[in-house]
C-alpha cells in the first residue's frame, strides 16, 4: 500500500491550492480525483480580485475576460449602481482550465495526481487513514476533504449531519447572437431581486455568456422560470446554444467543526462560500492555504495542526462569513426599509461591497451596529 503524508480528496481550487503549498514545502502529497482532468465544473466562473491577488503564480493563460467595472441593479432593474476600479474587479475563468492549471503547478513540486480514483471508504488505524478507492488502497497521515458541496469524504469521516446553509442555483453557458454578445460583453452584471431573495448574473466569457440565477430563500422557487425572465430583461434576441447546470452553494459554514481525527475540511466541504455574492473560489483557495500552513507550522503534529488551522480560520475568514451573512440578509429582503436605505446610500453600499471584492477592505466586524444606526436614523 502506497503511503503519503497528506492525501487531498478533490482537485478543485481548494484541494489543488493545498497541494501546491504543501508540495512547495516538500511534503509528500497526493491528490485523489474521481474524474480525468481537465473536467467541466459547474460554476459562474467569476473570480474576484480579493482572491486573485493572493494567487502565488500568474493565471493569465486561463483568463477569459476581466472587468474593471461592475453594474449592480436593484428593485427589478429600476436602480443601477456602477463601481469602477483601475485594476480588474472580477476575472472570468472556466473552471476546467483554472483547476487544471493549479494542479499542474502543484505537480511541478512533486505532488502526485491519481485520476479516476473514486474514494469509497475511510478507516482509521494507528493515527493513519486508510483510503479505499476504486483503484486500490492508499494510506495517509492527514486527509484534506476538498471534494466540494456534496463532500462524501466528510460523511465518511463522521460529519453525519449537514449544518451548512445550502442555496440552490442554476448556471447556463449560453451562446447568443454576435450583436447580443457585443452589447452584453462590456461589463459584469448582477441583478439583485431578479429572483426572490436572490439575484441573477451575467458574466461574459471569451465567446459566450455565463448566465445564472440563485435564491437564498428556503422552499420551492422555480429558478428556471426566473432564468427565462432574465433573458428578457437582458433583451437577448436569440439563444444559439445553452447548457444548463443545477447546483447548490454553501453560504454558511458548518457549526460542528472543521476537523475530525486527522481529516480537515476546506472550501465548499466546510461551507466557506462568501454569502453575498456566493463566490466560493477565493475562500476555497484561502482555506487551502490555511490548512497547508497549519500542517507545515505544526511540523505535522496532528493536535497542533488542528489548533493552528482553527486559529487561522478565526482570525479572518469566519468573522467575514458572519458579517457577510448579515449583509446578505439585508440585501436580499426587498422590503420598504431596504428600498429606502438603498435609495439613499445605494452607491455607498455598492462601492463598499466592490472594495471588499477587490480586496481593498475587509468585511466590517461591526456591520450589525452600522445597519441598526441607519435604521434608527430612518425611524427617528
Amino acid at each position: 500500500m502506497k503511503h503519503f503524508t497528506v492525501a487531498i480528496i478533490g482537485s478543485g481550487p481548494s484541494g489543488a491550492s493545498t497541494a501546491f503549498y504543501l508540495g512547495k514545502q516538500g511534503i509528500q502529497t497526493v491528490i485523489i480525483e474521481k474524474e480525468t482532468l481537465p473536467r467541466y465544473k459547474t460554476c459562474g466562473g467569476g473570480f474576484v480580485n480579493r482572491g486573485k491577488k493572493e494567487m502565488p503564480f500568474d493565471i493569465s493563460e486561463v483568463i477569459e475576460r476581466e472587468f474593471c467595472k461592475v453594474d449592480t441593479y436593484f428593485n427589478n432593474h429600476n436602480k443601477c449602481y456602477n463601481s469602477i476600479k483601475k485594476k480588474p474587479i472580477i476575472t472570468m475563468i472556466m473552471r476546467d482550465a483554472f483547476d487544471n492549471l493549479i494542479v499542474k503547478k502543484a505537480k511541478e513540486f512533486g505532488v502526485t495526481l491519481l485520476e479516476n480514483h473514486k474514494l469509497l471508504e475511510i478507516t482509521f488505524v494507528d493515527k493513519k487513514a486508510i483510503l479505499k478507492t476504486s483503484q486500490g488502497e492508499i494510506s495517509a497521515d492527514f486527509v484534506i476533504a476538498a471534494d466540494g458541496v456534496l463532500s462524501p469524504t466528510a460523511k465518511m469521516a463522521g460529519w453525519q449531519k449537514d449544518t451548512r446553509k445550502l442555496i440552490p442555483a442554476l448556471e447556463y453557458e449560453v451562446e447568443v447572437s454576435k450583436q447580443d454578445f457585443e452589447r452584453l460583453s462590456k461589463s459584469a452584471r448582477f441583478d439583485i431581486d431578479a429572483v426572490p431573495y436572490g439575484y441573477a448574473w451575467c458574466f461574459p466569457k471569451k465567446n459566450h455568456l455565463s448566465l445564472g440565477v440563485l435564491t437564498t430563500k428556503k422552499g420551492k422557487i422555480n429558478l428556471k422560470e426566473y432564468y427565462t425572465k432574465y433573458l428578457k430583461t437582458l433583451d437577448i434576441k436569440e439563444v444559439v446554444n445553452e447548457d444548463a447546470h443545477g447546483f447548490q452553494i454553501p453560504v454558511k459554514p458548518r457549526t460542528d467543526g472543521f476537523v475530525k481525527n486527522n481529516v480537515f475540511l476546506i472550501g465548499d466541504a466546510a461551507g466557506f462560500a462568501e454569502p453575498i455574492t456566493a463566490e466560493g473560489i477565493s475562500n476555497a483557495i484561502l482555506s487551502g492555504k490555511y490548512v497547508a500552513e497549519a500542517l507545515v507550522e505544526s511540523k505535522l503534529q496532528q493536535d497542533v495542526a488542528k489548533k493552528l488551522y482553527l486559529e487561522k480560520l478565526d482570525i479572518k475568514l469566519l468573522y467575514e462569513l458572519k458579517s457577510g451573512a448579515l449583509l446578505a440578509k439585508f440585501f436580499y429582503h426587498n422590503n420598504p426599509l431596504r428600498v429606502y436605505l438603498l435609495n439613499k446610500y445605494g452607491q455607498v453600499f455598492n462601492d463598499i461591497m466592490v472594495d471588499v471584492l477587490h480586496g481593498d477592505r475587509a468585511f466590517p466586524k461591526n456591520i450589525s451596529e452600522k445597519l441598526k444606526a441607519k435604521i434608527s436614523e430612518k425611524i427617528f
